[in-house]
């Protein structure tokens, strides 16, 4: 058993909430803070911290991240309350988003907590673009690529954090042809919705070698028939049980180190927060 699965069995989770908008490129971006808004009303007030997000866009300062100046801020103010949380309780801490970019912050936090950790990446995209490669310049189509190192300052990871090998894309459809090349050329495992089982997810998670893991759940992972309250709705998806039943797997298999939800911005039914929350509360051992 790891660390991470010795330290968290059974003790409850800590949530930061990050209403943050700034890091996407979708015009439904506003709706995200409402998102944050409608997921904190279902967790337990007494263990829930909230990130104050600036009000405007921010400036790009010629990074090439559309608001970059806001991102940096809420990564500043993020990085204080992740500390608080898991300070204050011996659970994992789950960040509520938000769009994607409230990643950098907590997968960090995560892997300083536990080095040598997995990145599991549920999501429709890879979000692998950079500055160079994104067709938009939306910082949330770049953070997995900020994770393993590759992003601009302030708005990535120290090299070796998060290493290529050791991340996980799941039920991820829809790339871009500098995203899947760099796919290819840095051997991240991808398992699509087809091959997307617990079994496999498992099997996939084992052979980066890691004993703890950071669980990402965009809910665009979903299939948008289910979960139509997103920004960037992919075709031909996951559904509820699929995605609850990876993550019971994974946590009965690897310590959970962190995880995070983001890119809710409703216009749909309140998410599946609550079939989610027990999988990421306690170990399911």
């Amino acid at each position: 058993m790891s660390r991470a699965a010795r330290d968290t069995e059974d003790v409850p989770a800590s949530f930061v909430v990050v209403p943050q908008w700034q890091g996407s490129g979708s015009s439904r971006a506003m709706r995200l803070a409402d998102g944050a808004e409608a997921i904190r009303g279902d967790l337990p007030a007494s263990a829930t911290r909230v990130v104050d997000v600036p009000v405007e866009a921010g400036e790009s300062l010629g990074t090439g991240v559309l608001r970059y100046a806001s991102l940096l801020a809420v990564r500043t103010r993020q990085e204080a309350a992740l500390q608080a949380a898991s300070a204050s309780g011996s659970g994992p801490v789950v960040t509520v988003g938000g769009d994607c970019g409230v990643e950098i912050a907590a997968i960090g936090h995560a892997a300083a907590a536990y080095p040598g950790l997995a990145v599991v990446w549920l999501d429709a995209h890879a979000d692998l673009n950079s500055p160079a490669s994104s067709p938009t310049g939306a910082f949330h189509g770049m953070v997995l690529r900020a994770v393993i190192g590759e992003g601009v300052d302030g708005l990535e990871l120290p090299a070796g954090a998060v290493t290529a090998d050791r991340v996980v894309l799941a039920g991820v459809r829809a790339l871009d042809d500098a995203e899947s090349d760099l796919v290819d050329s840095r051997g991240i495992a991808l398992l699509g919705v087809d091959a997307m089982t617990p079994e496999a997810l498992v099997a996939a998670v084992t052979a980066t070698g890691a004993t703890d893991v950071y669980v990402h759940v965009d809910l665009d992972v979903l299939d948008p028939g289910g979960m139509s309250g997103v920004g960037h709705p992919e075709p031909f998806g996951l559904d509820v049980q699929a995605v609850t039943e990876s993550i019971k797997a994974l946590r009965r298999s690897f310590g959970l180190a962190g995880a995070g939800i983001t890119e809710f911005a409703p216009s749909s039914p309140r998410p599946p927060w609550t079939t989610w929350a027990p999988s990421f509360g306690s170990s399911g051992r």
